[in-house]
């Protein structure tokens, strides 16, 4: 290879590929070495050193002067020694140029290997530097092909993958569209880099707002929580950082230009956009919007809340399969449990009743206390006495009092309850439902009662006392969700069962 090529194919790579000019000198220099090893043998003490004056790479041969030779591929004599340097001395390590002119053929082809490899590990990571760092960006690219179900894109210096699960359910690409998506992962493999891509995950919906709201790029508008279902809905909560900036405002934009963009990237996602406030409470009213809340009663200790809709906004609140409240659960973190307002007063009722039978209750105490969430003797068993002592009106004499009261309350309707009679006396009627709360075990009681729901054959019957759903009162507690949880019911049927349970545990 002429010195003029060589210093041409230097230039060539380090323009076209990008490459440190070290690297490609640094290859040239180990393909000489390995074809010079090749012709000369192993075991020669040879270096590669590229001139940059002559635009070559020169092969020396070192031997070591010493005073009787033991190796002659590796040592010389003083006397030989002096002949290639005159102030050569024993010790000195001597280098000899060699003659490559007879081997050149050899070396360019070797060079050339060596060069390709090095240029391709120079790439993989180049690529790996540059893309290892912009995690969490949008990127643009074109769909090449499909590897079972994964999407392979283009994305100019490299190819990424789309693997199946990341992909919205229904939508459809073709090799040569268009494709905007998240970088999640770079994994760094033998075969160079794999850049992983979503169009799932909820950082690429926040991701398309800051894109399309000006706001949320310079900071002004911050998304504090995202819940997503892909393809179907989604919820964000954003928070404004200027008092005279509305953050839901400035997400949907002027006629919802802003909002609909990101609709249409995300082929038609419903998205509902809520503001995010510091108080807990009011986080989840939001949340679940667009249903109206009339009440919340907050447990922080199980972090859940009770929360109260009117009865026509029941389903609304629920969302269909459940959908509202599991992205509200999603975007505040809380355990949600939805109840109409019949319902609640229903169970208020109960409440009174069954707390009244505490001996020295007053109403005053029955209301603090039902207000507060304690609806059954067993709650105020099993409650806190340090947080029942927090409770207006109450004291941790007081409270030690009731719970005892409540205690022997308890024995008393569990036996009433057991001998078939009422507090009045009376027997039991037969479709009351038992006061929730109570401690009975009567296994053939609720198997009637959750037989006797619409949509629940034996089969259905043994599903559910197998997931633990036992009761009436535990499949309106479990919801939709829980049900759908359970191999081998259905959708339809989960609701079905649901809306059976609840309207019988109401009396509706």
């Amino acid at each position: 290879m002429a010195n003029s090529e060589l210093r041409h194919v230097i230039d060539a790579v380090v323009k076209d590929k990008g490459i440190d000019r070290a690297i490609i000198i640094e290859a040239l220099e180990a393909a000489m070495l390995t074809a010079a090893k090749k012709k000369f043998g192993l075991h020669r003490d040879i270096e590669a050193h590229f001139n940059e004056e002559v635009g070559e790479v020169e092969l020396f041969e070192f031997k070591e002067v010493v005073e009787d030779v033991e190796d002659e591929n590796t040592q010389v004599t003083l006397e030989e020694g002096k002949k290639l340097d005159p102030e050569a001395e024993l010790g000195d390590s001597l280098g000899v140029k060699l003659d490559t002119s007879d081997f050149g053929r050899i070396a360019a082809q070797t060079a050339k290997q060596v060069i390709i490899q090095r240029v391709r590990d120079a790439e993989k990571d180049i690529i790996y530097e540059e893309f290892k760092d912009r995690l969490g960006e949008i990127v643009h690219g074109i769909v090449r092909r499909f590897e079972k179900k994964d999407m392979i894109t283009d994305l100019g210096r490299t190819e990424a993958i789309l693997p199946h699960r990341e992909q919205i359910p229904r939508e459809n690409f073709r090799p040569g569209d268009r494709i905007r998506a998240l970088i999640i992962e770079i994994q760094r493999e033998s075969r160079g880099p794999q850049v992983v891509l979503s169009r799932t995950s909820p950082a690429f919906l926040a991701k398309l707002f800051e894109t399309e709201v000006p706001e949320i790029y310079e900071g002004i508008v911050t998304i504090e929580s995202v819940a997503r279902e892909p393809g179907s809905r989604s919820k964000i909560a954003v928070k404004s950082n200027d008092p005279d900036v509305d953050p839901v405002g400035a997400c949907v934009g002027m006629k919802g230009s802003r909002v609909q963009s990101v609709v249409q990237e995300l082929r038609g996602e419903k998205i509902d956009i809520v503001p995010w406030s510091a108080d807990v409470a009011s986080n989840v009213v939001h949340a679940l919007s667009p249903s109206e809340v009339i009440k919340v009663i907050l447990d922080e200790k199980d972090h859940s809340m009770e929360v109260v809709v009117p009865d026509d906004q029941l389903s609304l609140a629920i969302g269909r399969k459940g959908q509202n409240v599991r992205l509200a659960v999603e975007l505040t973190g809380w355990n949600i449990d939805i109840k109409s307002e019949s319902e609640v007063e229903e169970q208020i009722a109960q409440a009174r009743k069954e707390l009244g039978r505490i001996e020295g209750m007053g109403e005053l105490t029955a209301e603090v206390l039902i207000a507060d969430g304690y609806r059954s003797l067993k709650d105020l068993i099993v409650a806190d006495s340090e947080n029942l002592a927090t409770l207006p009106g109450l004291d941790p004499q007081t409270v030690e009092n009731i719970k005892a009261k409540a205690k022997e309350a308890l024995a008393i309707l569990e036996a009433e309850i057991a001998a078939g009679k009422t507090d009045a006396g009376e027997k039991a009627p037969a479709e009351e439902g038992k006061p929730e709360g109570e401690v009975i075990e009567k296994d053939e009681g609720e198997k009637v009662a959750l037989e006797s729901l619409d949509g629940v054959g034996q089969k259905t019957l043994e599903l559910l006392k197998t997931a633990g759903l036992d009761s009436i009162e535990k499949v309106v507690s479990a919801g939709i969700d829980g049900l759908l949880k359970i191999e081998g019911i259905g959708d339809a049927r989960a609701e079905k069962i649901f809306e059976a349970a609840r309207k019988a545990q109401t009396g509706s």
